[in-house]
């Protein structure tokens, strides 16, 4: 059996070493997806920043379009929930992780009251490979910054 021993040492070295190095690349193993999200989010900022409701209501989910209607609407919603997002004084990218099987791209907010926030953007591939923000949800962050 102690012959047996180096062998069972490299087989468990062999399925250790890809599943490492899987965890310490982006979610799905692809930098061009993680780029292409982080453009579509700071697309979104930067139309929320200019006021262009048809354009940031662009970069949203089919899902999240039908339940808002209209870029009036969505952008409504917006304005009233997500001040972070709306107005940020400082957007710092996180992570890209997996949670529950979607994507979902981190985001540090310094609000324009000076409140740090985490946003999780859900991120929903399109059928044509484009990606586009399924939803979010701010979270407190430990950062405090005044």
């Amino acid at each position: 059996m102690p012959r047996f021993r180096p062998l069972i040492a490299v087989l468990l070295l062999a399925v250790a070493l890809p599943a490492a190095a899987a965890r310490s690349q982006p979610a799905d193993g692809s930098d061009a997806d993680g780029n292409a999200i982080v453009s579509v989010i700071r697309s979104q900022l930067d139309a929320f920043k200019a006021d262009r409701a048809a354009e940031a209501f662009g970069y949203a989910s089919p899902g999240i379009q039908s339940m808002f209607q209209t870029p009036d609407r969505f952008m409504q919603m917006v304005r009233s929930g997500y001040g972070p997002v709306y107005r940020p004084r400082e957007v710092q990218f996180l992570d890209l992780m997996v949670e529950r099987g979607e994507l979902v791209q981190r985001v540090l907010f310094v609000g324009p009251d000076g409140v740090p926030v985490i946003a999780h953007y859900v991120m929903e591939r399109q059928p044509d490979g484009s990606w586009r923000i399924a939803g979010v949800t701010l979270r407190p962050s430990d950062d405090r910054t005044t």
